[in-house]
């Protein structure tokens, strides 16, 4: 039986964190006298003032027991949207975004770290809003609900559930026996990271509030950036190079950047995963960068630049741009449309299918290949030294037919309101996938705000389930997660 209170009272705390952090981009804005601290203290209050209601009306329905499998579920879709909804508060009483879709999607484009904008001219909007516009990308990279076991005592009770509901991937790396502990080491490694490339953007010649949004944006593999141009405003090698290297490392499983400052550096060439993600990376950017070569490009080592960047910020699924990659060849294209469907590593911070799973649909076709050679041979479906258990196999392929699934009805009710067939597809890959630009009218040098409004209730939708890897939220529809 699902305690409705008791999620009620945990969505509590989680909207008045939420609305904590509001107040934090008002620094910036006095900082700037950009008139844009009342709207965020607004959106402060009115969003502190529900999560406590919430919180103290249900504050007797605290924990008692551990919180079951379907109770994380729906904690953590009901705490998601409640963060997208109170999240566009700050948009619409700044009057940058004065209707509710292009609210709603403006900020679960950030916390979902997608990075797909509907805002036309970012150069003129106040910096407290960019500010907050970037930082709900860096709250949404590792989770709102693994925050919440890091800073809310009360959860780490039955936590678990919570953390196996929000953290992408088929499996759950848990570093530590107790939750809490594990929660805290990712945000610690997490904000490390933060500090360092936000030195490093620094020393590049940004200042302190296009290195902190550029860095929240890379580490979140989000791609929100306070220039029209994204990274390829600076034309800065220096940028472009340490910008790549951070969206790697934000692609990477955390867990085994965990195992790096443990000081254990074999710890990532040992993972399957990870040498795969870094191959598949590599490869695709030579490849790339001899397509574009004489084509695009009169120089290989720029050819060589700018795909090594594109393919980092697709792959990774940050959407950051240094150019208009539209304009390459037509193999280029295909391969960067391969880059949104692949993602990044398993508990990282990227979005879209995931290497582990597209390794493990892989070694099952050469299994089966085998098996047709040697009908009586027992080959087992291993990643790395483990087998892969058929549970686990099971809900890779169960999650590969959803996500095709959605992505084909997805593109039949964009298509039916009148987009066009290019901008249809990348822009439902680019949503589902979390990645941000796609081609056509969503293209690295446009933006989603001409779609029409329907289109836009779709793709927020999308990219919801493509955070949550869509088992937590389409389980609540079905109508058995309801009874006993």
């Amino acid at each position: 039986m699902i305690r409705w209170p008791f999620i009620l009272h945990i969505l509590g705390s989680l909207i008045v964190c939420i609305g904590l952090c509001m107040l934090l981009p008002i620094v910036f804005s006095l900082y700037y006298w950009d008139g844009s601290a009342l709207p965020l203290l607004y959106s402060a209050a009115i969003t502190v003032s529900v999560g406590l209601f919430l919180y103290l009306v249900f504050r007797s329905h605290r924990v008692r027991g551990a919180i079951s499998h379907r109770e994380g579920m729906a904690i953590t879709t009901v705490g998601w949207v409640a963060v997208c909804i109170f999240g566009g508060l700050p948009f619409y009483f700044s009057g940058v975004l004065p209707h509710l879709v292009d609210c709603i999607f403006e900020t679960t484009s950030g916390f979902t770290t997608t990075g797909a904008s509907v805002i036309r001219d970012v150069e003129i909007v106040a910096p407290g809003i960019l500010f907050w516009r970037s930082l709900t990308h860096w709250l949404g990279g590792l989770g709102i609900v693994v925050l919440g076991l890091a800073i809310l005592p009360f959860l780490g009770v039955g936590g678990m559930q919570l953390y196996k509901a929000e953290v992408p991937g088929p499996v759950v790396d848990k570093l530590k026996p107790r939750l809490k502990d594990t929660a805290m080491i990712l945000w610690k490694v997490y904000v490390i990271f933060t500090v360092a490339e936000t030195i490093l953007l620094l020393l590049g010649g940004m200042n302190l509030l296009d290195a902190l949004c550029h860095t929240f944006g890379t580490l979140a593999t989000g791609g929100f950036s306070t220039k029209n141009a994204s990274i390829g405003y600076y034309q800065s090698v220096y940028i472009d190079t340490v910008v790549t290297i951070f969206m790697l490392i934000g692609g990477i499983n955390f867990a085994l950047h965990f195992q790096l400052f443990r000081g254990k550096p074999l710890a990532m060439w040992r993972d399957p995963e990870f040498r795969f993600f870094m191959g598949f990376w590599l490869l695709l950017t030579l490849i790339i960068a001899v397509n574009c070569f004489g084509q695009t490009y009169g120089s290989f080592w720029k050819a060589l630049q700018y795909a090594s960047f594109a393919v980092a910020s697709i792959t990774t699924t940050t959407g950051f741009a240094t150019g208009n990659f539209e304009l390459w060849p037509p193999l280029s294209l295909c391969l960067l449309l391969l880059c949104m469907v692949v993602g990044a590593s398993v508990g990282s911070t990227g979005g879209s299918v995931k290497c582990m799973r597209v390794m493990v649909v892989i070694k099952h076709g050469y299994r089966e290949l085998i098996r047709l050679i040697h009908p009586r041979a027992v080959v087992r479906l291993k990643m790395g030294d483990h087998v892969v258990p058929p549970e686990v196999f099971d809900g890779i392929s169960g999650f590969i037919f959803l996500y095709l699934g959605l992505a084909a009805i997805s593109m039949f009710l964009v298509a039916a309101v009148g987009v066009d067939l290019v901008t249809t597809f990348s822009a439902v890959l680019a949503c589902l996938g979390n990645v941000g630009p796609g081609l056509g009218e969503v293209g690295p040098m446009d933006n989603y705000a001409a779609l029409p409004t329907f289109a836009k209730w779709v793709l927020t939708l999308d990219m919801l389930l493509g955070r949550l890897e869509i088992y937590t939220v389409i389980i609540l529809f079905v109508p058995r997660f309801y009874k006993k």
